[in-house]
C-alpha cells in the first residue's frame, strides 16, 4: 500500500505547481470584470438597439411641437387647353390656351383645444418612459455579462478540477495494477480505479463542452471572445444595507417602475388630448396667387389674388366618436394605474429574492469552503490510513471523489456569490456604468433629445444619417 500512496502525492504536488503557474501568467494579460462590462455597454446590439429606439422617441417630441408652427404650401398648375366654341351666328370659334396658376398659403393654428399642449406633453413623457426603459435594458444586458463572465471562470476552475481528478485517478489506476501484477490487491480493485477513471474522462468532456456554451455566450454578450479572466469580485459596497432599504430602493428608483409611471401620466394626457377635439378651434390662413389664362372669350387674360381668412369651428356632433376616444383613454389609464401596482410588487419581490439569495450566497460560499477544507484532509487521511494496510482502495478513491464535488459545489458557490451580488444592485436600480465607474462614455440619451427638439427642418440625423 505504500506503493500507493507514493505514487499519488509527486501528481497532486505536480498540478498543484501548474496551476499556481498558470494563474501567474493569466494575471499578467487578463480580463477583468469592468473591462468586459465596458465593452458590453459599448458593443451589445441589444443595447445599441435600444438606444436607436429611444432616439426615435425622442423624434415624438418636434412632431407634437409641430403644431405650434405654421403650415406653408405652395402650388402651380399649368396645361394645354383646347377650345372649340360655338357663336350664336352659327360660326365657330376654336383657340389653344395655356392657362397656368402658382400660388402660397400659409395656415397657422390659433387654438385647437390645447390638443397642441397636451401632445407636447404627452411626447414629453414618452421620452423620458423610454430613457427609463433604455436604463432598464442596460441593466439587463450588464446583468447578462456579468453572468457570462462568471460562467466563464467557473467553468474553466470545472475544467482543471476535472483534469486534475483524471490525472489522479489515471496514476491511481497505475499504481493498483502494478500492485495487481505483484499481488498485493485482487482484480476487484483494479476495475473499480477503471471505473472511476471512466467516469472522470466523462465528467470531464462534460465540463470541456459547459466550458464551451459559456464562451460561446460569452461572446455574444460582451461582443469578444474571453481571453484570460481574472477572478470576479463582489459588489457588496454599493448594495443597500437591509432588505427592507432594498425593497424601499426598488419601489423608488427601479426603472421598470419608474417607466410604468411615466406610462401613466401619458395615458392621463391622453385623456386630455381626446377631450380636446370636443372643443372650438381657431386658424387664420393667408393666401396669394397669380394666374394666367388666354381665352379669347374672357374678359380678363390675368388675375392676382392675396386673402387673410379666419376659420373658427365649434363641433357639435361627431357620431359619438370623440366620446368613445375619452371613455377609451380613461379605461386605459385605469389600465395603467394597475400595471404600475403590478410593477412595484414585482420590483419588491425581486428586490426581496434578490435580497436572501445574496445572503445565502454568502452562507453557501463559506460552507463550501469548510467542506473543501474538511474534505481534503480526509483524503490525507484515508491516503495515510490506505498506507497503514486499514483503507482499501474504493476508500481512497470514494474520498477523491468526495473532495471533487466539495470543489465543484465551491466553484458554482463562488460564482452565484457574484452573480448574486449584481442581480441586487439591478434589483434596486443601481446596476449602472456611473455606480460601478466602469471606464467607458455613459451614453446620455437627453444629448441627442436636445439636438432634435426644436429642430425646425433637416432631413439628416445628428450622427450623419
Amino acid at each position: 500500500m505504500m506503493r500507493h500512496r507514493s505514487g499519488v502525492a509527486p501528481v497532486l504536488a505536480t498540478w498543484t505547481a501548474l496551476a499556481l503557474s498558470c494563474a501567474v501568467t493569466a494575471a499578467a494579460k487578463a480580463e477583468a470584470l469592468p473591462e468586459a462590462l465596458a465593452k458590453a455597454y459599448q458593443t451589445n446590439p441589444q443595447l445599441n438597439a435600444e438606444r436607436a429606439r429611444q432616439r426615435a422617441t425622442d423624434e415624438n417630441v418636434p412632431q407634437a411641437l409641430a403644431g405650434y408652427r405654421p403650415q406653408i404650401v405652395a402650388s402651380l398648375s399649368a396645361g394645354l387647353q383646347s377650345v372649340r366654341n360655338l357663336l350664336p351666328d352659327n360660326t365657330i370659334q376654336t383657340a389653344n390656351l395655356k392657362p397656368w396658376v402658382i400660388g402660397v398659403t400659409v395656415t397657422q393654428t390659433l387654438f385647437n383645444g390645447f390638443r397642441t399642449a397636451n401632445s407636447v406633453r404627452m411626447a414629453e413623457l414618452q421620452v423620458q418612459s423610454g430613457r427609463e426603459a433604455l436604463r432598464n435594458v442596460g441593466q439587463g444586458v450588464l446583468l447578462d455579462a456579468v453572468t457570462a463572465y462568471t460562467n466563464v471562470l467557473a467553468n474553466q476552475s470545472l475544467v482543471e478540477a476535472q483534469r486534475s481528478n483524471v490525472a489522479f485517478l489515471r496514476e491511481t489506476l497505475a499504481v493498483t495494477q502494478r500492485r495487481l501484477n505483484a499481488g498485493d490487491v485482487t482484480p476487484t480493485d483494479s476495475a473499480q480505479a477503471e471505473a472511476r477513471l471512466n467516469r472522470g474522462l466523462a465528467d470531464l468532456n462534460a465540463a470541456e463542452v459547459a466550458l464551451a456554451v459559456s464562451q460561446a455566450t460569452y461572446a455574444q454578450v460582451v461582443g469578444n471572445a474571453p481571453s484570460q479572466l481574472r477572478p470576479a469580485e463582489v459588489v457588496d459596497r454599493y448594495l443597500p444595507r437591509s432588505r427592507e432599504d432594498a425593497m424601499t430602493m426598488a419601489i423608488r428608483e427601479h426603472p421598470a417602475v419608474m417607466a410604468a409611471g411615466f406610462d401613466v401620466d401619458v395615458a392621463s394626457t391622453t385623456i386630455r388630448v381626446a377631450e380636446g377635439t370636443l372643443l372650438p378651434s381657431a386658424s387664420i390662413q393667408g393666401s396669394a396667387s397669380r394666374s394666367r389664362n388666354n381665352d379669347p372669350t374672357l374678359g380678363t387674360f390675368a388675375e392676382d389674388q392675396a386673402s387673410i381668412i379666419a376659420n373658427v369651428t365649434a363641433p357639435i356632433y361627431d357620431g359619438g366618436q370623440a366620446a368613445s376616444q375619452t371613455r377609451q383613454a380613461k379605461e386605459i389609464t385605469a389600465q395603467s394605474r394597475l400595471v404600475l401596482d403590478q410593477v412595484r410588487n414585482q420590483a419588491r419581490t425581486a428586490a426581496t429574492s434578490a435580497w436572501v439569495t445574496n445572503e445565502g450566497a454568502k452562507i453557501a460560499v463559506s460552507a463550501s469552503e469548510s467542506e473543501v477544507k474538511a474534505a481534503t484532509v480526509a483524503l490525507q487521511g484515508v491516503q495515510r490510513e490506505a498506507a497503514g494496510g486499514q483503507r482499501t482502495t474504493v476508500d481512497v478513491l470514494n474520498s477523491q471523489a468526495d473532495l471533487i464535488q466539495a470543489r465543484a459545489r465551491l466553484i458554482g458557490a463562488l460564482r452565484d456569490r457574484v452573480i448574486a451580488s449584481y442581480t441586487l444592485l439591478s434589483a434596486v436600480g443601481h446596476l449602472d456604468v456611473k455606480t460601478l465607474s466602469l471606464n467607458t462614455p455613459d451614453y446620455l440619451p437627453e444629448v441627442h433629445y436636445q439636438q432634435v427638439r426644436d429642430a425646425w427642418h433637416g432631413l439628416r440625423t445628428p450622427s450623419g444619417q
